[in-house]
């Protein structure tokens, strides 16, 4: 098997980027089903451009699933259930996995309730909030997920780290047409954003990154937590964040951001006891379906066709990564140098073909 690793961009196809994912938590022990959750939500990711969690996070998903963090092949299951409530045990196997999963009861609950909401305990870090929001969006119904993660964004007038990133995801089916999707981090940006400005020498945009005593920064370097979305108006990105914390932590019983242990270790032997929150809803339970659909229709496109300032163009939630989608399902992705000597490393150590040329 080819064992050289790339230096520059390579591109490769989304179903063998796909294949090889799979291929590669078998590989490293995984059961089907985990291999099919993780490789699901980082294909999302890669998918719809949403790159910091697409593929990209492969070799550090194989490290936890070796070293220990991850349960290799867990039990998922409904712990306790009430009306149209449940809350399911992860078994601290992958947070894709737990959060489909999840998904399908939620999906199941509200196809009998109208609504229904699912807690996720012992979890692991989920991905991109979008995939599972996504996938209830796919199936009729109106799909929210929040998880909360390790502390990394200060809060508004805060000097010390205390929220994750929490995400908070949304997705909405429309007829004949893709879903609207909202997916958002509730810190100003995400770190991997610092990271690019650091390596291309660019100043950050003011207001999105705090030095280690919480004072704003422009200089990448410098840069040692985040700044909550909402710039001078940060309490609304803190409260936001607030709210992605008591659903997914609080709620589940499951350790609040400051107690998280740090998503890049050094200890990958250790479940980090991460909590995640799901909810579905069915349109038709609440008007008839036939006025659900006409009016998110008429939402947008009247959206869609509002005026632009100069020669920008208006778009809703989603149409963004549904273009990158539409351009990398026909051309393919490109890899960067490090992602793809990871996956050549992969493939060598699991005696796999790599999803590009050698």
């Amino acid at each position: 098997m080819p064992t050289e690793h790339p230096t520059s961009p390579v591109r490769a196809t989304l179903a063998s980027v796909d294949r090889f994912c799979r291929a590669v938590f078998i590989a490293a022990g995984a059961d089907e089903a985990t291999s099919d959750g993780a490789t699901r939500a980082m294909m999302h990711g890669t998918r719809l451009g949403i790159d910091s969690h697409g593929v990209r996070l492969l070799p550090h998903y194989v490290k936890g699933l070796t070293e220990g963090r991850i349960n290799r092949q867990p039990k998922v299951a409904l712990a306790s259930a009430f009306g149209a409530v449940g809350v399911l045990d992860a078994d601290n196997g992958h947070g894709g996995l737990a959060t489909f999963v999840a998904m399908d009861h939620a999906i199941e609950l509200a196809d009998r309730h109208g609504i229904g909401a699912v807690a996720i305990r012992n979890s692991s870090h989920f991905g991109p909030a979008g995939a599972y929001a996504l996938h209830a969006a796919r199936r009729g119904f109106i799909g929210l997920a929040f998880c909360n993660s390790d502390s990394f964004v200060r809060l508004h007038d805060g000097a010390m780290r205390f929220h994750g990133t929490n995400p908070i995801a949304c997705a909405v089916p429309v007829p004949n047409d893709n879903p609207w999707l909202f997916d958002m981090a509730t810190s100003a940006v995400p770190y991997n954003r610092v990271q690019l400005y650091r390596s291309l020498g660019k100043s950050l945009p003011a207001g999105t990154a705090s030095d280690s005593h919480g004072y704003n920064t422009t200089d990448p370097e410098q840069a040692d937590m985040l700044a909550p979305l909402g710039g001078e108006f940060g309490f609304k990105g803190a409260g936001l964040a607030g709210l992605a914390e008591i659903l997914s932590a609080v709620l589940t019983g499951m350790k609040l951001s400051f107690d998280i242990a740090p998503m890049p270790g050094p200890d990958f032997s250790t479940p980090r006891g991460l909590g995640a929150f799901v909810l579905a809803m069915k349109p038709e339970a609440f008007l008839d379906r036939h006025r659900f659909d006409a009016a998110m229709t008429r939402y947008l496109e009247t959206l869609r066709n509002s005026p632009a300032r100069d020669d920008l163009n208006v778009m809703a939630p989603g149409d963004r990564e549904w273009k990158v989608a539409e351009d990398r399902e026909k051309n393919g992705v490109e890899l960067d140098p490090a992602t793809a000597a990871s996956f050549a490393a992969l493939a060598a150590r699991y005696a796999l073909q790599q999803p590009f040329g050698p």
